[in-house]
């Protein structure tokens, strides 16, 4: 394979930081890596130098093989609110495209449209000053995945995507053909898309071949046979100083070389390997909890005409972990403002226990006064130095601290609060892996109630034993199972239906308990919600649903369901075909427009038929 990137003697330091010295390494073509260091160490700084928005200190060498395209995804998209998503890719990739003659932007603006739509931003001409910050995000994917570059270098791509997204990114990169360097705290996407993990550790930089798991296993061996060699210099230098103490005569000028040596082997002993490594012990234990935590009943919350949540009723319990997913835009933020009481409902009633103490962690971060140092924020040295602020960073203001160390400082002040009920909303954005691990085992071990919103499948996994789907238009349901078993669930649903819609099969032969579309995730409002459980009273729903005694339907009511299921199998071939056109590259430019919109108006009328399809059978 030839040697896409070729690095040489690169250095970083921020005033007395030095983040990285004179490092070196290869990559080929081929390699899919992944970056993996702690925060505020020079992942992004190195990702930048490597990009040329950012200079080496050492100067050093940077060597691309010969007219291979580059393309660089930054954490933050620098966008104009004033543009459309069209318009304004198009003038933040005009330096790329600029080389391009008439047939080969056309041929980029065809695969930008196809890009956006499955990304589930069906119209280019919707303003970038009305889109969430996952939608901007899939717009910056779109872009630089569209130029169909030879070499990616992505930062944290994962960042503020739903999961349905994450998994399209995951699929795309997968099959690619392009070289990528990333950095990412996602395991489950790493796994799947990295044949390769480098590590910046203490300033250089080292490589494995295979997959997370691999790489925990070997940076195991690699520390546990520094420490040996360790060892062996520090049996060596106690000899030597034996000799020393022993032979003061000795230290004539043909001595001095063994002198020289001690001296060398005693710098040696002293480099044991440490791991940095993020601290909760000390951190404030939950408050005492009682019995009633949050009890919701017929809770309703419209936002701007869109429902956000229709008919809610739960039962927290204590020591629940629950998991709120779904897609971005669904509700799961203003459901934890309702939750605490930040949002008021429309309707229903939201009551919370009297010795309920609750820590919220918002995505948006904290709040801080500019000039406030580290120390100002939590004035507890012994606790900041288990959280990797040390004695040297405690009066560094915080607005100068990388993004990770901002979460890091922030999750610290919300568990010094004791709180009972811990409500994290998006908790792994911009945390390195080292630190998600330790919060992970903390909150396995929380003696409290947790609620956590993430995308990370990963965390899901780990933190939460129960899941509150939410579907859209309102619709949240319950599943009782860690992330990847409803993964697995909805997939076997999935199976199902296609299996019954073989041609020949009639729809009215499909399972009543199976609704059409279940198997796609956070498809609409109808991720396999029919065997789904509503929101119940008590908190304890499991897969198979609650022991309701079906509702007769009414004359009009079953001929409304049979024309449903007539219906969508016809609506899901016109956006199938529809899908192959868009794709074929063949499809006049005059023409995107129609049937982007068109694909688009189909997903919604599915989406409506699948949910009214799911009332009517349940």
């Amino acid at each position: 394979m030839p040697s896409y990137l070729q690095i040489e003697n690169i250095s970083k330091s921020y005033g007395p930081k030095v983040l990285f010295e004179k490092i070196g390494f290869n990559i080929n073509e081929g390699d899919k890596i992944a970056l993996i260091a702690p925060n505020g160490t020079g992942k992004t700084s190195l990702l930048r130098i490597l990009a040329g928005e950012d200079s080496s200190d050492s100067g050093g060498r940077i060597l691309f093989l010969k007219d291979i395209r580059i393309a660089f995804l930054q954490q933050e998209y620098d966008y104009d609110p004033a543009l459309s998503i069209e318009e304004q890719v198009l003038r933040h990739s005009a330096p790329q495209t600029a080389r391009w003659h008439e047939e080969g932007l056309r041929d980029y603006r065809q695969r930008l449209r196809e890009l956006l739509s499955s990304f589930r931003l069906g119209d280019p001409f919707k303003p970038m000053s009305s889109l969430s910050g996952g939608e901007v995000k899939r717009v910056a994917l779109s872009e630089l995945l569209a130029l169909q570059a030879d070499f990616l270098i992505l930062d944290e791509p994962t960042n503020h995507l739903d999961i349905e997204a994450i998994e399209f990114l995951e699929s795309y990169l997968r099959r690619s053909r392009c070289t990528l360097l990333m950095v990412t705290h996602d395991r489950y996407f790493l796994d799947r898309v990295c044949n390769t993990v480098m590590e910046l550790d203490h300033g250089a930089i080292y490589t494995y071949k295979g997959n997370y798991q691999n790489y925990l296993e070997k940076r195991q061996e690699r520390i546990a046979l520094y420490n040996a060699e360790t060892d062996k210099v520090r049996n060596l230098l106690r000899r030597e100083l034996e000799w020393i103490h022993a032979t003061p005569c000795a230290r004539s000028g043909k001595a001095k070389y063994r002198i020289d040596a001690f001296h060398e082997l005693s710098d040696r002993a002293a480099q044991v390997y440490r791991t940095q490594q993020v601290s909760l012990e000390g951190v404030g234990a939950a408050s005492r909890l009682g019995s009633k935590i949050i009890n919701c009943k017929d809770v309703c919350y419209d936002w701007e005409g869109i429902p956000m949540l229709r008919d809610f009723s739960y039962n927290f319990q204590r020591f629940d972990k629950v998991g709120i997913v779904g897609r971005n835009g669904v509700g799961k933020t203003t459901f934890l403002d309702l939750l605490t009481g930040a949002v008021r409902p429309d309707s229903g009633q939201i009551d919370r226990g009297e010795t309920l103490k609750i820590g919220y962690y918002r995505q948006q971060g904290m709040d801080f006064r500019p000039g406030e140092t580290v120390l100002d924020i939590v004035p507890d040295t012994r606790l900041l130095g288990r959280f990797l602020f040390p004695h040297d960073m405690l009066s560094t203001r915080v607005e100068r601290l990388s993004g990770g160390e901002k979460r890091r400082l922030y999750l610290l002040t919300i568990l010094l609060q004791e709180p009972n009920l811990l409500i994290l909303d998006e908790p792994t954005n911009d945390l390195d892996i080292v630190t998600l691990n330790l919060l992970e085992e903390y909150l396995k071990e929380f003696q409290g109630s947790l609620l956590v919103v993430s995308h990370d499948r990963h965390f899901l996994d780990r933190v939460t034993d129960h899941l509150l789907v939410f579907c859209g238009d309102g619709l949240v349901k319950d599943f009782v199972g860690s992330f990847s078993e409803y993964r697995a669930y909805v997939h076997d649903l999935d199976k199902d239906r296609r299996a019954e819609r073989r041609p020949g099969v009639p729809a009215a032969r499909r399972p009543s308990s199976l609704p059409a579309g279940a198997g796609t995730g956070f498809d609409g409002a109808n991720p396999a919600a029919a065997e789904l459980s509503p929101s119940g009273s008590t908190g304890s729903a499991s897969p198979q649903g609650t022991d309701r005694k079906p509702r007769k339907l009414t004359w009009k009511e079953q001929r409304e369901l049979e024309a449903i299921e007539a219906e969508l199998p016809q609506l899901e071939a016109e956006k199938a075909e529809l899908e192959a056109r868009l794709s074929s590259g063949a499809l006049p430019y005059t023409e995107l427009q129609a049937v982007s919109e068109r694909i688009q108006a189909l997903i919604d009328e599915i989406s409506q038929r699948e949910e009214r399809w799911l009332e009517l059978s349940e």
